[in-house]
């Protein structure tokens, strides 16, 4: 799989912004069948920086209701909490 495939967006949350202040971490939305050796080998590639830790979760999708008795299911995720080196950064905008 390719760095494009592997990481797909950034999440941009509240949390998020307080991990990047106070501990240089930073939350992405995966490719669910990539491990941690890909997830870091693509920021590394796409963003230019050295990443020192990757944590990971599955996501459940919530179940969704939308104007109908049956629910549905939003699509399963997978997250990544990627710390890098100190003095590194991605900037998101």
């Amino acid at each position: 799989m390719s760095p494009f495939e592997i990481i797909k967006t950034a999440r941009l949350t509240e949390k998020g912004s307080i991990q990047t202040e106070k501990h240089n971490q930073y939350t992405v939305v995966a490719d669910r069948r990539a491990n941690k050796i890909q997830i870091r080998n693509a920021v590394e590639e796409l963003f230019k920086v050295t990443v020192t830790d990757v944590q990971t979760m599955n996501v459940r999708g919530k179940l969704r209701r939308q104007r109908t008795a049956q629910a549905g299911q939003a699509p399963n995720w997978k997250k990544a909490i990627v710390t890098l080196k100190e003095g590194d950064k991605i900037v998101l905008t």
